[in-house]
């Protein structure tokens, strides 16, 4: 799951998830995903964009 992390432990990811959701509440959860689901998405198409702008100066 967490390769990058292998280190952490199935008990561990567990306990991270019940520390969130104690923090957060069960339905700010699903808001805070949406927005890094639309972090990324914006990231991507930047990275899209900065690679077109690069090729077109290299043609």
């Amino acid at each position: 799951m967490l390769t990058f992390l292998g280190f952490i432990g199935t008990g561990q990811v567990v306990l991270i998830v019940l520390v969130i959701v104690l923090l957060f509440g069960g339905k700010k959860i699903p808001e805070l995903l949406k927005g890094l689901g639309k972090g990324v998405k914006s990231f991507k198409e930047g990275i899209k964009e900065a690679e077109n702008e690069i090729k077109k100066e290299i043609d």
